[in-house]
C-alpha cells in the first residue's frame, strides 16, 4: 500500500517506509495481531450477554507509560496476517455470535482493515464494528473508516498537556484528540441502541488516573458540554500499576476510592446522565487477557 511507504497516519507523522524500516508504533507493513476473542469485560453495551469480538492488534501509536497491555503494545508481542485472515478471524467471531467486531489499537493498520471491510462488511459480516482507539489520531486516517465503522469507543486520556508529555510521550494530546473525536461523532452521530445493545454511536472513556482526578474532571466537563447526552461516558477506576515505574511514584498504586467518588460526584452535579461507572475494585488484572499466540492458527 502506497501509504504505507511514507507513514503518516498517526500524529507522530514518522513519514517512514514501513517496507523497509519501522517508526515511532514499530508496526511494519504487515497486520500483527496478538490475540482474538470473545471479550466480556467491555461496557455492557458493548459485551452484552454472548461478548464484543474483540481483535488485540499488536504495537501503539501512543506508548503510554503505564499501559497495561504493554506486552503486545509496546513489546511488540503478535503474530503477522494477511488481510485474508484478519477477514476469516472477524467473521468467525460473528459465527461464534459475538455482538460486535472490536478493533482494538488499530490506528497503524487502518488501510489494511478498512480494505479488509471493504469486502466483507454488509455481507458475510453483518454486525457493528467498534474501533477501539487512544483517540490520538488524524482526522485523515479515521475518515478512512467512515462508512465502515459502526461504534467509536474513544479514549480521552488528558486534559492537561503535561500530562500527555509526561506519560505518553506527546505534547498536543488534548487538541489533537478533541479533534479526532469531533470527527468521530460526525461519522456516527447520536448513539443507538437495540435491545439493550449499542449498534451506533460514540462512548467516551475517562481512565481516572491516581493523583489526577481534577484532570478527569475538566475532561467530563469538556465532554458534556461539547456534546451533552448524544455521547456516552464511561468513567474508569480500573487503572492498574503493572511495572514499576519510578519516575512517577503516584503512577504506582490504583485510584483511591475517595478520588473516583470526587469524579462521579463531580459528572453527576454537572447533570451527566448517560454515563457507566465501575464499582468495587475493577482494578484487576482480571481485565487483561492472557494473550496466547495459540489462538492465532
Amino acid at each position: 500500500m502506497e501509504v504505507l511507504k511514507e507513514c503518516m497516519l498517526c500524529p507522530r507523522k514518522c513519514g517512514i517506509n514501513r517496507y523497509e524500516k519501522t517508526g515511532y508504533c514499530q508496526a511494519t507493513n504487515k497486520v500483527k495481531v496478538a490475540y482474538y476473542s470473545l471479550h466480556m469485560w467491555e461496557e455492557p453495551i458493548i459485551s452484552g450477554k454472548n461478548g464484543s469480538g474483540t481483535i488485540f492488534f499488536s504495537n501503539c501509536n501512543l506508548r503510554c507509560i503505564y499501559c497495561q497491555n504493554k506486552k503486545i503494545s509496546i513489546d511488540g508481542y503478535g503474530k503477522v496476517i494477511s488481510n485474508k485472515k484478519l477477514g476469516e478471524i472477524m467473521l468467525e467471531l460473528q459465527e461464534r455470535k459475538a455482538h460486535n467486531i472490536n478493533l482494538v489499537t488499530p490506528t497503524h493498520y487502518v488501510p489494511e482493515i478498512a480494505a479488509t471491510l471493504k469486502k466483507i462488511k454488509g455481507k458475510e459480516l453483518n454486525i457493528p464494528i467498534v474501533y477501539n482507539t487512544s483517540s490520538y489520531e488524524n482526522v485523515g486516517t479515521l475518515m478512512m473508516m467512515r462508512g465502515l465503522a459502526d461504534i467509536y469507543l474513544a479514549d480521552l486520556k488528558y486534559f492537561d498537556d503535561e500530562l500527555a508529555w509526561r506519560y505518553s510521550g506527546c505534547r498536543n494530546y488534548f487538541e489533537t484528540a478533541s479533534m479526532a473525536i469531533d470527527e468521530m461523532y460526525r461519522q456516527v452521530g447520536p448513539f443507538s441502541l437495540d435491545d439493550g445493545l449499542l449498534t451506533r454511536g460514540l462512548i467516551i472513556r475517562v481512565l481516572v488516573l491516581p493523583g489526577h482526578s481534577d484532570d478527569a474532571c475538566k475532561i467530563i466537563e469538556y465532554i458534556y458540554r461539547t456534546y451533552g447526552d448524544d455521547v456516552i461516558i464511561s468513567i474508569m477506576n480500573q487503572y492498574t500499576p503493572i511495572n514499576k515505574i519510578l519516575e512517577y511514584e503516584n503512577l504506582n498504586r490504583k485510584v483511591t476510592s475517595e478520588e473516583y467518588d470526587r469524579v462521579i460526584n463531580f459528572a453527576s452535579e454537572l447533570g451527566v446522565r448517560n454515563a457507566f461507572i465501575q464499582e468495587g475494585d475493577a482494578a484487576s488484572e482480571s481485565f487483561i487477557p492472557d494473550f496466547d499466540m495459540n489462538v492465532i492458527k
